[in-house]
């Protein structure tokens, strides 16, 4: 008995390390929408830190904590944010993953290029993976008992910092404004700043404390795994696991998660004899645990009814050039590599560099299949290529022909991944990036380790690929073979984008549900793409070995498909190019750094900062070059397209067109709105618009203190964009807003609401996730007055609002102002899709602010009951207030020209 409980106590201190790491996850990702792949790096930074501060210098180990935890740590967050984890927010999942994957390799190796330039200096020990630092506790460790259960003070230590740790993370998220705020900006990162939250600052926080508790699990698990990057990686999945098993939202579901999976790993190893018969099985729980937890508790990426979820591909700015000049720059290049290769037969060893560049860009074209044109990332290629190598060397083994050996091999890659992209059929996102990981970790530490498949250490011999008058024992041979497989491969994906097949793929990553209703099979779309992918992996595996002349289970591991994906997001996952690239890089770079005597840790951490690039260009280099040519190229057209619609009236726009008799039209302009003295917010001359396109050309608007002004008009007007401009979620190109005589036209979202301008949002402007207490408490200190004058929601307090009827919702968006009025509110489609009844409620409501003095602009299509209400009423069609005028004024004739454009 005394022996479980043994099990037990010391599994709970091993957990509570997990426990911390994974809190740390789960906050970032909840507060931020960031998956942190960094996050085991960072305890790794703080842990060497510890061990040069107490080791190297002295210090003792609670001084030397407290700076690498409470110092150092929250610095390096915040610092991250700053220059990378605020822009990856914005960007897609694949550019978030790859670039917390570059941090992961960069940072470690920066921490180790420091401790190498000052280590001789200063005179602090070089730290490597051998060594074991020194815990918190006194040294040597004092050891308690506990009814025969013996437990060190590191040990005892470790847990309670872990139990303060996950109860204060606790309590700051769930009752403390800060927390409330860091959940409202992943809710809904546009409403947050509609509602006055700094979401910048609110990251800022997340990363910093998300930060704080990577330091702390790293200085507590330094004692026992040492000053290994890799080893700080791998507790990282394994806190996964247990963030995981806590949805990636619930700290105290996390926390405990992270305490059952230590103790289950500690009795696994203490009484699973059956997992002595299969190598790796026990160290591999966790990874098992991880797979099956986002198996059952993970579905597809949640969506909000109403929603879509877009994921439509970057323009393409090479589409105006003709077919030669976007193939000409390839094909240059081509013709300049084989030339170089034919003819210089004095370079054999960098010949093979490129040789094995190639292969490398071989296998890199699965990325383009199934995360470029598919949009799944899958951190399994590694082991695809690895499953068909050992294939291949095993059949080979037995004595099978080569040619018959290769296609078992690549058969066997494309079988296996098949299989894994069953889980892909409902997961999403990083959830299904995690899955492939795991898949690929149980590969590695279970299925390569059986002796029978991979001949242990010594690995499957293979013979070179005879072309009749040479073979690849050349590398001239291997480039023009390795040139002529990308060629076809390229040929297939670009067959397949313009085919019915790739339309069905580009349908199912958009629009999953639309695709599905239009007859298309998502899971058979996927599973393609998988196959596909996994073949041309294996294909590359089945090179790369026979390049090497042998293949073992350690030449391929799982987490070279780490490096992989972000070289190849880094050039550009969308274009074979970028892949042949990213390939040629991988190989050659090394070399390069290696034969100028610079440290191997300058190339990782060039290639993590190459991570910081996705921050502002999620597609990669190649569309970043693309991009900039374009802009070159049209640099001229758009300053004259500019010059054309300079208005001719001080701030507007030329409007209407007409002939003067010679049939030559001329250029008028509406009359401009007369100055309105005393308003308290106005529109002067605003142009704004999305990109390229302009969509307010001048617009003028002014309301007073308790004035209604009722804009009205059709549909692509220009009413939604104007109130964007207003509530300062869209930049103007031109023109100002003014507030109480203050310019604020710079002013973001956030400082306007905090000085009173309040925006209702087309739709539902809710956080969806959170309560509907918790969404008052966005705006208001005490809910309490909302409750007494709105019942409804006064029952429904503790429920989330996005279950939250239409007007229930609409209610809520509105009811913070009934006890905070805002100075200026503007209201967009406020009756969208509510029932009659609703519709009158929410009217009563303006109808009160007007005569509390609020200024309120209406946006509405739908005329009847607005203009009972509006005292001002204003007519835009295409991007111009085409006339304004009181309530009285307004007529059928006029709301036939405002909605028609007729005169």
């Amino acid at each position: 008995m005394s022996e479980l409980v043994g099990y037990i106590l010391s599994g709970l201190v091993t957990g509570a390390v997990f426990a911390v790491m994974a809190s740390g996850l789960t906050l970032s990702y909840a507060a931020t929408g960031v998956f942190n792949f960094a996050h085991g790096a960072i305890g790794f930074l703080a842990a060497l830190l510890y061990f040069e501060l107490n080791v190297g210098l002295g210090l003792p180990a609670w001084a030397a904590g407290t700076v690498a935890v409470a110092l150092f740590a929250p610095l390096l967050g915040y610092l991250l944010h700053r220059v990378m984890f605020r822009g990856l927010a914005q960007a897609g999942e694949t550019a978030q993953i790859v670039g917390t994957i570059g941090l992961t390799i960069a940072l470690p190796a920066l921490g180790l290029l420091v401790v190498d330039l000052v280590a001789e200096p200063l005179g602090l020990p070089r730290a490597d993976a051998t060594s074991l630092p020194r815990g918190l506790g006194p040294y040597p460790a004092v050891t308690y008992a506990f009814g025969g259960v013996h437990l060190d003070s590191d040990q005892l230590i470790t847990f309670a910092f872990a139990v303060l740790a996950a109860a204060g993370l606790w309590v700051f998220m769930r009752h403390t404004p800060y927390g409330l705020r860091m959940r409202a900006s992943v809710d809904c990162r546009g409403l947050a700043t509609l509602r006055g939250i700094d979401v910048d600052a609110s990251s800022a926080m997340a990363w910093t404390l998300s930060s704080t508790l990577a330091g702390l699990a790293g200085v507590l698990a330094v004692s026992t795994l040492g000053l290994d990057s890799t080893a700080f990686t791998v507790m990282l999945f394994v806190s996964a696991t247990a963030a995981v098993f806590g949805r990636l939202r619930s700290i105290p579901w996390t926390f405990a998660a992270g305490l059952g999976l230590g103790v289950v790993q500690n009795l696994v190893a203490g009484y699973a004899d059956f997992a002595e018969d299969v190598t790796g099985l026990r160290t591999a729980v966790p990874v098992i645990l991880l797979f099956v937890g986002l198996i059952l508790l993970n579905r597809s990426r949640d969506r909000i009814a109403g929603s879509a979820a877009e994921d439509a591909p970057p323009p393409d700015h090479l589409a105006d050039l003709p077919p030669w000049r976007r193939r000409l720059p390839w094909a240059l290049g081509l013709v300049a590599l084989l030339a170089w290769t034919l003819t210089r037969p004095a370079d054999d060893f960098y010949v093979s560099v490129v040789a094995q560049g190639l292969v490398l860009a071989l296998i890199f074209c699965s990325f383009v299949v199934v995360t470029g044109i598919g949009g799944m990332v899958n951190l399994a290629q590694a082991s695809f290529a690895s499953m068909a190598a050992l294939t291949c060397g095993w059949a080979f083994s037995s004595g099978l022909p080569l040619p018959v050996a290769i296609l078992l091999g690549v058969l066997g890659a494309t079988a296996v991944g098949v299989l894994v992209a069953l889980p892909a059929l409902r997961l999403g996102g990083r959830i299904l990036t995690l899955a492939t990981l795991a898949l690929a970790l149980l590969a590695d530490q279970v299925l390569f380790q059986i002796d029978e498949f991979s001949n242990g250490t010594i690995g499957w011999p293979l013979p070179a690929i005879g072309l009749g008058l040479a073979d690849t024992t050349d590398p001239r041979v291997r480039v023009l073979l390795l040139l002529a497989l990308i060629g076809l491969v390229g040929l297939l994906v670009r067959n397949l984008e313009r085919s019915a097949s790739g339309r069905a793929v580009l349908a199912v990553r958009s629009a999953p549900a639309a695709a599905t209703t239009s007859g298309i099979s998502a899971p058979r779309t996927k599973i393609m793409l998988f196959a596909l992918a996994s073949g041309i992996a294996g294909l590359g595996g089945v090179l790369f070995a026979i390049s090497k002349g042998s293949v073992t289970a350690t030449d391929l591991p799982a987490f070279s498909g780490f490096v992989w994906l972000a070289v190849v997001v880094l050039q550009g996952v969308r274009r074979i190019g970028g892949a042949v690239l990213g390939g040629l890089i991988a190989a050659i770079f090394p070399e390069l750094l290696a034969g100028w005597h610079v440290s191997a840790h300058v190339g990782a951490i060039l290639f993590g900062a190459g991570g910081m690039i996705l921050a502002r260009h999620p597609d990669g280099v190649l569309a970043q070059l693309g991009e900039a040519r374009h802009r070159r190229r049209t640099r001229g057209d758009r300053a004259a397209a500019l010059r054309r619609e300079t208005p001719a009236r001080e701030g507007g726009a030329p409007a209407v067109k007409a002939t003067n008799g010679t049939g030559r039209p001329t250029v008028t302009a509406p009359p401009r709105t007369p100055a309105v003295e005393d308003a308290l917010f106005r529109l002067e001359g605003v142009v704004a618009g999305y990109g390229d396109v302009t969509v307010l050309r001048g617009v003028d608007l002014a309301v007073r203190p308790g004035e209604v002004v009722a804009l009205l008009g059709a549909n692509g007007a220009g009413k939604s964009t104007t109130c964007a401009v207003a509530a300062g979620d869209l930049r103007v190109t031109a023109g100002r807003v003014v507030l109480d005589g203050t310019d604020v036209t710079s002013w973001p979202a956030h400082r306007r609401a905090r000085e009173g301008v309040l925006l209702a949002p087309e739709g539902r402007g809710v956080f969806p996730g959170l309560t509907v207490d918790e969404n008052l408490r966005t705006w208001l200190a005490d809910p309490g007055p909302v409750y007494e004058r709105l019942p409804q929601l006064a029952r429904r307090r503790g429920l989330a609002a996005g279950a939250l009827s239409g007007g229930e919702q609409q209610l809520l968006t509105l009811a913070p102002a009934l006890v905070r009025p805002p100075r200026v509110l503007i209201a967009d489609e406020p009756s969208l899709g509510l029932a009659p009844l609703v519709v009158e409620q929410l009217f009563e409501v303006f109808a009160e602010l007007r005569e509390r003095g609020v200024a309120l602009l209406l946006v509405e299509e739908k005329a009847t009951s607005v203009l009972e209400l509006a005292d001002t009423v204003a007519f835009m069609r295409l991007g111009r207030v085409t006339w304004t005028g009181p309530r009285a004024e307004v007529d059928d004739a006029r709301l036939t020209a405002a909605y028609l454009g007729v005169s």
